[in-house]
């Protein structure tokens, strides 16, 4: 079996050559022939700038059909793709490109003056291209090598545990630290969801997310590349475009807020959707009201899973069975998992404990990090961080971060059990919970909300004492417009905790 995840997508290629496999509405269509000749075209301009085999390859650019030729041709040459978020400032990119050390950059024209700045500081041996969209230097370097005929058919050969990308955690807590994917990480993920999602060629992938994450580059682009189904390819989420194109799709991803909007658009209804087979969602909680409203929408229950960079996806709920709401589903095929207490035993169906997995599917570890590494991991099993509950028929509920616990006089509380009651109550449309440094309980809890209107915090902690243990009442309460969220949709808790750190001991 080959190695190297190019092997399996060029088989595709090969087998659909004359099949549009990628289209960028209003703009390029690519057959699988042409996807094929064009990566090796890239991966030339990559290796006549030096990329050898392990060499990590660095992209801070926009999403679009250059995007995904330039990662596919990174895994041809044996490189490691580092795709960093279009967002980043500066100095988050100096740090990137100091640890991680690439051997080329590809930024938009005008990150290009500090990129290579950052050559005699910090990394000697980087090269900066540029890329904006069709333009930029790495185009105009393709463009001649296309002319000239100039192509590496070589697939190189890796062995499953040979690195394929390094993509850096959010850094929530300290410096963002980075994950070290194999080939054989996305090769065992890919074969879990097309078993666990019955996905085949016969599908056609609506991709709206960015493509500098898990969810949209391991989970929605390699999942449909390595299945030979077409993908119509957007620049982002906008509900026009998509209900445009969903017509001619059958499977969507995205995050909780691509259907809380889609839910907002009267356009959106069963109508629209009647070509879909499947709906999923990650990268975030979805609220039971949103997936009872879809449901009440389209006839189609949203398909929530759980994955996290370290590990690719870990569980989903059925294809074909229960889709629980506010369940992330049972562990998929070749996926292990438990929920451990602080002693360091399995807990009771039905307690909290942290959710640990194991799996081909489990990165090796992170970049330069060696203890931290071996801190994540017990034996064979990955600590996740989440908080989770596994019930007597195997399913699993993420209830927050361990970090997220709170500790409020000598008590747990875990704040998505508060956010529940919240999120159920009249005009609350989100909520978060969040603890602070507290002069007598060591933790207080803030509740930060977001309403359809002006609410009513006495009636909110009314709601609170009737269902909840009175330790777990929140002892604040703030309306926001929005809460933080990061480009996935997660919301940012640290900012939060951040914002209100002061709330029960500034005098």
């Amino acid at each position: 079996m080959p190695h190297n995840l190019f092997s399996l997508i060029q088989l595709q290629f090969l087998n659909q050559s004359d099949r549009i496999l990628l289209s960028v509405p209003g703009g390029r269509s690519l057959t699988g022939s042409e996807l094929d000749a064009e990566t090796a075209c890239m991966a030339a301009v990559l290796i006549d700038a030096g990329v050898e085999p392990g060499d990590r390859v660095s992209a801070q650019v926009e999403k679009g059909w250059m995007n995904v030729l330039l990662y596919l041709a990174v895994l041809r040459i044996g490189g490691v793709y580092l795709p960093l978020n279009s967002a980043y400032t500066e100095s988050e990119v100096e740090y990137f490109l100091t640890d991680a050390e690439p051997r080329v950059h590809v930024c938009p024209q005008v990150r290009r003056e500090h990129a290579e700045s950052l050559v005699q500081s910090a990394n000697e041996q980087l090269k900066v291209m540029t890329l904006d969209g069709d333009l930029g230097f790495l185009r105009d370097v393709f463009d001649d090598f296309k002319l000239s005929g100039r192509a590496v058919e070589e697939v190189v050969s890796r062995e499953a545990a040979d690195l394929a990308s390094i993509i850096y955690t959010s850094g929530t807590t300290g410096k963002p630290k980075g994950a070290m994917i194999s080939h054989g990480n996305l090769i065992a993920n890919a074969e879990m969801l097309t078993e666990a999602w019955a996905y085949s060629k016969a599908d056609t992938l609506l991709h709206a997310l960015p493509l500098f994450h898990v969810h949209g580059l391991f989970v929605g682009l390699n999942l449909a590349l390595v299945n030979g189904g077409p993908i119509i390819l957007l620049p982002k989420f906008d509900p026009t475009l998509v209900l445009e194109v969903m017509p001619d799709t059958t499977v969507m991803m995205g995050v909780p807020t691509y259907y809380t909007r889609l839910l907002s658009d009267d356009r959106f209804n069963r109508v629209t959707s009647s070509q879909m087979r499947l709906y999923i969602s990650g990268s975030a909680p979805l609220l039971v009201e949103t997936s009872d409203s879809f449901f009440e929408r389209t006839g189609h229950r949203i398909l929530e899973r759980y994955g996290m960079t370290e590990t690719g996806m870990s569980c989903s709920n059925p294809l074909v069975g229960e889709r629980r709401a506010g369940s992330v589903g049972p562990h998929l095929p070749g996926v292990s998992v438990r929920v451990m207490g602080d002693d360091g035993y399995s807990v009771a169906g039905g307690e909290i404990g942290s959710l640990e997995v194991k799996g081909p599917h489990v990165f090796s570890g992170y970049w330069k990090l060696p203890e931290k590494t071996a801190s994540e991991f017990k034996g064979e099993w990955f600590i996740t961080g989440d908080l989770a509950i596994l019930s007597e028929d195997g399913y699993i509920s993420i209830v927050g971060r361990d970090k997220d616990l709170i500790i409020s006089g000598g008590l747990n509380i875990y704040p998505k059990e508060i956010e529940d009651v919240l999120n159920d109550q009249p005009d609350v449309l989100e909520s978060a919970v969040v603890g602070v440094s507290h002069p007598d309980f060591g933790e207080g809890i803030v509740a930060i909300l977001v309403g359809k209107k002006a609410l009513d915090m006495v009636v909110l902690e009314a709601a609170c004492r009737e269902k909840l243990a009175g330790f777990k009442v929140p002892r604040r309460w703030l309306q926001h417009d929005a809460l933080p969220r990061n480009t996935m949709g997660k919301v940012q808790k640290n900012l939060l905790r951040d914002n209100y750190k002061d709330s029960f001991t500034a005098k």
